[in-house]
Order: structure tokens, then C-alpha cells, then sequence
């Protein structure tokens, strides 16, 4: 999976159930943009049955043809949820600065089921100083899962700066977390504190 960092019409999007909620998955035809947190539909304000996890039927919109990105994206995104995959094989496409893009770059580099905190990302991205800015570009990360900003938290372990919640980036770091001790991984490390970023060889 790599990062481009140029800009194309959204050609369509999905609407997937998961355990963090309703999740809007957006392509443009080549390539994964975006994976947006959608709140969660009660049924008396649809009028209609709530589907599992949140969704309900008119979350779904229409589409004159399947979306192969689209589909290998909910695809992959539900054996994550299953605990089956641990790394995305997705072709994907964003925008931002050169900073934002050089925070996302390093965040790919954070291993399934360990954490990092703001500083080392600041540090492995050159700019030591720049924890605040790594939460803000963290905060602004279009393709969220995929590109793992759920595993950077405080120094101190605490779990702040999720677009999609302190909840949902509990759900993740558990999940990954079981996933690994059910395959007899060690631990994943202590939730008091964070480490630096270990990138893949």
C-alpha cells in the first residue's frame, strides 16, 4: 500500500457496518480517499430497521455498478474486524501538506498491535518539536484503519486525538491486541506508556 498524494474526482462510495460504527468508504475509481466515521441511525429517527452495528438501509447509497476498490476495501476491512488481517493490500490516494503526508507515511510504519506516541512520530518524521502538529495531521488522516493513527497515543498512554473517538480507538488497540495474543504473540506492550516508532525491514 502506498500513499499518493495527488488529487481526483470521488467516483463513489459504500456504507460498511463495523464495531466502531457506520464507516463511508470513498474511491474515484483506482484508488482507496477515504474512510469517514458516520454516526450511528436510530431506527425511530430512520423509520426503518437498524442493520447490525449501526447502519440502517438508507445509509447504503445506490450505485449503477460495483466499485472493485470499494469492494476489495470492505472486504479486507472485515477480515480486520475478524482478526484474519493484520495488513492492508489496497491501492490509495490522498491529499494534504508535506507534513501531513510525511505524519501518514510514518504512521504505516507503526506494526500491527504496538503504539507509538506523538512525539516519536514527530521525531521519525524530523520535526522533534512538532508533537502537536503529528495529533493535528493524525486528527486529519482521510483513510483512518488503513492507515493506522489509532496506534499513536500520549506519552503517558492515554488514548486522545481520534477522529472517531476515545471509544473507537479503544475497540482498535483491543482488538489488535487479541488478535495477536490469540496467534501466541507476547504482549503487546504496556498501556501506561508508548514507544517509538519501529519501522517494517
Amino acid at each position: 500500500m502506498g500513499l499518493v498524494g495527488a488529487r481526483w474526482g470521488v467516483a463513489s462510495s459504500r456504507i460498511i457496518p463495523s464495531p466502531i460504527g457506520p464507516l463511508e468508504l470513498e474511491s474515484d475509481g483506482s484508488a482507496l480517499t477515504a474512510i469517514r466515521f458516520r454516526p450511528r441511525v436510530r431506527p425511530e429517527a430512520r423509520g426503518a430497521p437498524e442493520e447490525p452495528n449501526g447502519s440502517s438501509p438508507g445509509d447504503q447509497p445506490a450505485q449503477p455498478e460495483a466499485d472493485q476498490i470499494l469492494e476489495a476495501a470492505a472486504l479486507q476491512l472485515g477480515e480486520y474486524f475478524a482478526g484474519s488481517r493484520v495488513v492492508f493490500d489496497l491501492p490509495t490516494r490522498i491529499t494534504g501538506t508535506p507534513f501531513q503526508l510525511a505524519v501518514w507515511a510514518a504512521l504505516t510504519e507503526i506494526p500491527y498491535g504496538e503504539r507509538a506516541s506523538y512525539s516519536a512520530i514527530a521525531v521519525a518524521v524530523g520535526r522533534p518539536t512538532a508533537a502537536r502538529a503529528v495529533g493535528a495531521a493524525c486528527r486529519s488522516n482521510p483513510l483512518p484503519i488503513v492507515v493506522p493513527c489509532h496506534r499513536v497515543v500520549g506519552a503517558d498512554g492515554s488514548l486522545t486525538g481520534y477522529a472517531g473517538g476515545a471509544a473507537a480507538k479503544s475497540t482498535l488497540l483491543r482488538l489488535e491486541a487479541r488478535t495477536l495474543e490469540a496467534h501466541g504473540s507476547t504482549a503487546v506492550g504496556d498501556d501506561s506508556a508508548a514507544g517509538p516508532v519501529r519501522r517494517r525491514r
